[in-house]
């Protein structure tokens, strides 16, 4: 059994994921590991897809790899998919949402294709992430979490916070 927690944070791209899994792991001293970052300093892909503008993961190689680092628990995990993760690594998955209008203002910032742009406007508008969550994990760990200011986003770090000191 875990000592600590690991906490999976979710969302369509743009929700506040990385803000918000940074300032938890600060604030719980949880190590924070951002999938997307991680497959693309390992090497964990296969190549890059040209249509979605992103890496191709080698989930295999991923999984494994992570695997080491969740067994002992105090992770938070950050990534913008959840179903490729096995059931068991996770205590606590967060799903967080973004009103459209907060959601496009802040991908048009990163410079996204206006394919990409839609395509993760469609993602959020649909609640593909919560419905992927909650087809993925027991009901009781999923938790949908709004994500559109900087109180938000504080209020969410303090109350996943709180979680892991009680868990």
């Amino acid at each position: 059994p875990r000592s600590r927690p690991n906490v999976l944070v979710t969302g369509t791209p743009g929700v506040g994921k990385s803000t918000t899994a940074a300032a938890l792991a600060e604030q719980a001293a949880l190590e924070y590991l951002n999938v997307g970052q991680m497959a693309k300093e390992e090497g964990l892909h296969d190549g890059w897809d040209e249509e979605y503008e992103c890496h191709v993961l080698d989930e295999d190689r991923l999984l494994d790899e992570m695997e080491e680092r969740l067994v002992d628990g105090g992770v938070v995990v950050d990534y913008h998919s959840c179903e490729l993760f096995p059931e068991r690594w996770f205590d606590l998955v967060i799903v967080l949402t973004a009103e459209t209008n907060v959601l496009h203002e802040r991908l048009t910032s990163r410079n996204y294709s206006a394919k990409k742009l839609a395509a993760n406007m469609e993602c959020e508008i649909f609640r593909v992430l919560l419905e992927e969550a909650r087809e993925s994990y027991r009901e009781d760990i999923v938790q949908a979490l709004p994500s559109n200011t900087v109180e938000e986003m504080e209020a969410n770090v303090a109350t996943i916070g709180k979680w892991v000191e009680e868990w």
